[in-house]
């Protein structure tokens, strides 16, 4: 089953100790690389996500948001009166107010730095919560490969059609290997008449016949086409095989482009040329699909 390098997958859990959330985003990559965007003070918990997301993906980049929430309670707020009545104070020094009489309005200086002090409590050890963490993780990364495995059936159907329009197009060629041979001979005999004619010569029938030989061998592509459907035969069991593997179809794809380069070199005929043109075209589809397998 092929699977798709990008997708995207969440989860969340919510409870009185806090709110977890989790995303996850893949998109393509020859290796596999991971970057993580982790609330405070989990920072040092990326070896182990990592560990989890390597288990689950083989290839692309994996981009992992994790957010730790806890709620919030009355006792962890202070109020730090002693930074709160020093800005009143050089306040009333700037302003050149009388301190016995002038009154300033405390609220907009709540805002202010260290006036309000947050005394929620960090986690001491991190990798305690890990345990309850990483199953939050492990059902955003099942979500993503829920979405990959969807996209990669498309994937497989449009790569199997697109290897059906190779194969047409090959056993279009395979057709016209009998006709190049018997086309060079009528076109060789031709030729031969009309550059011998009126000048008393006459070519013996076995010299055309070892001419046509020649040519025969040399532009014999049955060993090719004989290659060339083998490759598309394991290029097939690839799409069907239950492990993804974009690597070994980028394999099978190359060697099936070298036979195709081959065929075209040695045909020497129109209706092969176009045909290989078309099969060139359909394993560039082929190419560009392919490197979003993983």
């Amino acid at each position: 089953m092929l699977l798709s390098m990008t997708g995207f997958g969440e989860a969340r859990l919510q409870d009185e100790r806090w709110t977890v959330s989790v995303e996850v985003r893949a998109v393509n990559n020859r290796h596999l690389k991971m970057t993580a965007k982790i609330s405070e003070p989990y920072g040092s918990l990326e070896p182990d996500l990592e560990r989890l997301v390597r288990e689950t993906v083989r290839r692309g980049t994996i981009q992992v948001v994790l957010r730790v929430e806890r709620p919030r309670r009355t006792e962890d707020y202070r109020l730090n009166t002693t930074a709160l009545l020093s800005y009143r104070d050089q306040l009333r020094a700037v302003l050149d107010f009388d301190a016995a009489h002038a009154s300033i309005d405390l609220a907009p200086l709540l805002g202010l730095p260290g006036v309000v002090e947050d005394r929620r409590p960090a986690a001491e050890n991190p990798h305690e919560d890990w345990p309850s963490l990483a199953p939050v993780v492990a059902l955003a990364l099942q979500k993503l490969q829920t979405s990959r495995a969807e996209e990669g059936r498309a994937m497989a159907a449009e790569l199997l059609a697109l290897g059906k329009g190779v194969a047409t197009q090959l056993d279009q060629v395979a057709g016209r290997v009998s006709d190049v041979v018997a086309a060079y001979q009528k076109r060789l005999t031709e030729r031969v008449q009309t550059l011998v004619q009126g000048q008393g010569v006459s070519i013996e029938p076995k010299d055309l016949i070892r001419e046509v030989a020649i040519l025969s061998e040399r532009a014999d592509i049955s060993e090719e086409i004989v290659r060339l459907r083998a490759h598309l035969a394991q290029y097939v069991d690839v799409i069907h095989e239950p492990e993804s593997s974009g690597r070994k179809l980028e394999f099978v794809v190359q060697e099936m482009g070298r036979e195709t380069n081959t065929i075209g070199s040695k045909g020497n005929d129109v209706e092969i040329s176009r045909s290989i043109v078309e099969i060139k075209g359909l394993l560039e589809k082929i190419r560009e699909l392919i490197q979003n397998v993983e």
